[in-house]
């Protein structure tokens, strides 16, 4: 018998009676991390890595919920559950789950390259892996983060320059505190700034630990470079920006039909890329690997080629 399965609630372990990333109302869930579309509202419980705890505190409110370390062994029914860092953004982790049938792992969403904030991505080996595919084809390959850090760089330089503010836009948890974290390394032509959504963010990662730099969030100095989300640039908040240009910063900046409406694109991605994925799976030792998200069809294809017992889901 499998260990997971497919339920409209989302993934369920029949063997602990638990789900893992619901969207649903359930009894108990297991989260890999703090975005909404893994951490939904209304579940009974939620177990999570320490590190995604102060997130899901902040995202839903009163939760009852809590936070082990990675690595941590929890034996819930018949099966024995660990969680294990992801590389997606802070406190991300992977759900290992052992029991009578063998080991299985739910990546949630990963990336392989390490960036400036959060924990490093870690194999996981286990007998059957289900992985994201967001970007599961070949045409999504990254540029190193750092090659996109200094691109941005100095294009807020020549904004700068021409006496423009510079945005940038991102999600407001992970990928907003990554570009924080990552441009504090360079040399900096003003300050860091942040609409007010991103800066309460940064400050539940401050109070958990993360380096972050110095940010400034309310009247923005001249020069300044500010992290912001589409809906803040839609709202009257942007009034105050004064003459700006707006990036935005996403894997799917790839895509041209993405590029709409801003000035400026930056790939940078925090899910693994198409070298990414094949680097996980095979890192994993996994004979079955199911597809989930993205391009699962394309990649399991891809994956049944190359001799893997391989399905989309």
């Amino acid at each position: 018998m499998d260990l997971i399965e497919r339920r409209p609630e989302g993934l369920y372990c029949p063997a602990g009676d638990f789900y893992i990333d619901p969207m649903r109302k359930v009894d108990r869930a297991l989260v890999t991390h703090g975005h909404s579309d893994h951490a939904a509202r209304g579940m009974g419980s939620y177990l999570c890595s320490a590190g995604t705890l102060p997130v899901i505190r902040h995202r839903l409110g009163r939760i009852t919920a809590e936070g082990i370390a990675y690595g941590e062994k929890r034996r819930i029914g018949d099966v024995v559950v660990s969680f294990h860092p992801a590389g997606h953004v802070p406190g991300s982790a992977q759900i290992r789950i052992e029991g009578a049938s063998g080991v299985w792992v739910a990546a949630g969403d990963y990336k392989v390259e390490r960036d400036a904030l959060c924990e490093a991505f870690e194999p996981v080996s286990c007998d059957t892996f289900i992985t994201e595919t967001t970007f599961g084809l070949p045409i999504f390959q990254w540029s190193p983060e750092a090659e996109v850090l200094a691109a941005l760089r100095d294009w807020w330089a020549e904004n700068v320059a021409l006496g423009l503010t510079s945005v940038v836009l991102a999600y407001s948890f992970g990928k907003a505190q990554r570009l924080l974290a990552g441009l504090a390394a360079l040399d900096l032509p003003g300050a860091l700034a942040t609409h007010p959504t991103v800066e309460a963010m940064t400050e539940v990662l401050r109070g958990a630990g993360y380096a972050l730099p110095p940010t400034v969030c309310g009247t923005v100095p001249k020069g300044a470079l500010v992290v912001a989300t589409p809906q803040g640039m839609a709202s009257d908040w942007a009034l105050g920006l004064g003459p700006a240009r707006v990036a935005a910063a996403s894997g799917w900046m790839a895509l041209a039909a993405r590029r709409r409406g801003v000035d400026r694109a930056f790939v940078l991605s925090d899910h693994a890329d198409w070298g990414g994925l094949n680097t996980a799976v095979e890192a994993t030792g996994a004979g079955r690997v199911i597809c989930l998200h993205g391009y699962r069809a394309e990649y399991a294809g891809w994956l049944r080629g190359r001799g893997y017992l391989s399905e989309a889901w």
